[in-house]
């Protein structure tokens, strides 16, 4: 078990590449928090992997609110004793230009995708520090190393976890902490289909679209877990500031 002994926090963690990551981290031996804004959501998965011998709980947060993170990182401390993992993977997409995008939807997007990580990582960085070390994983997206079409604010968001990542590594290398992105393409989730959605287009030919890639599909979120694990393991101990990209070789 690679992550015996280890404490970690996944936000967004109820559905999609969360869910699969949260119990392929607790699959690994790691104590879990489970954060998502859908407390329910987040208790369901909890108790799947609580039903499966292993150990999480469940924390209802927005994660674009200090204070809510303040009570995660504060919650996790009291229930597992410290945090050396931190998953930062809660996400939203909003596909529209910038002629169509309103300020409101460009700001949520960044509390989300952006505040959020900073927020995480600016009170769990002097938990990890105290302990001697940790790993951060956050999500980025092939369109944060490249461009998309209708997602202004979303491929603008991303291109900042990717260079966010980049500075956190510099900054807190020193104390022990590796800080890398993981980089998905097209997965297999509500949130593709969601798109789907918000683009007035047939679902089934947007997925079609979305595998037309060197591998010919699309991604599972069992494959970019078992990326997060990696990188949360002492397997990449010598891995920071990278941009790790599992997406079936789209951006290639």
């Amino acid at each position: 078990m690679r992550l015996e002994q280890k404490q970690a926090i996944v936000t967004g963690g109820a559905g999609g590449i969360g869910r699969a990551t949260a119990k392929a981290l607790a699959a690994e031996g790691a104590a879990v928090a489970v954060v998502d804004l859908n407390g329910d959501a987040a208790e369901a998965v909890a108790a799947e992997i609580r039903d499966a011998g292993f150990t999480a709980i469940a924390i209802q947060a927005d994660v674009s609110s200090e204070s809510d993170i303040e009570r995660v990182v504060a919650t996790a401390v009291d229930e597992f004793g410290g945090v050396n993992v931190v998953f930062n993977n809660a996400g939203i997409i909003r596909r529209t230009t910038a002629v169509e995008t309103t300020v409101e939807e460009w700001d949520r997007v960044f509390g989300v995708n952006v505040r959020s990580i900073f927020l995480m990582c600016k009170h769990v960085v002097p938990v990890m520090a105290a302990a001697g070390g940790g790993s951060i994983v956050n999500t980025g997206s092939g369109w944060g190393l490249k461009g998309g079409g209708q997602a202004i604010s979303y491929c603008a968001s991303k291109g900042a976890v990717v260079n966010m990542t980049r500075a956190l590594a510099i900054d807190h290398g020193p104390q022990g902490i590796r800080v890398n992105s993981v980089n998905p393409g097209d997965v297999n989730t509500g949130m593709l289909r969601d798109e789907a959605s918000q683009l007035g287009q047939d679902a089934d030919a947007f997925l079609a679209e979305a595998a037309d890639r060197p591998l010919r599909r699309m991604g599972e979120p069992r494959e970019i877990a078992s990326a997060v694990v990696w990188l949360a393991s002492d397997e990449s101990s010598y891995v920071t500031g990278s941009a790790l990209v599992v997406d079936g070789g789209g951006i290639a």
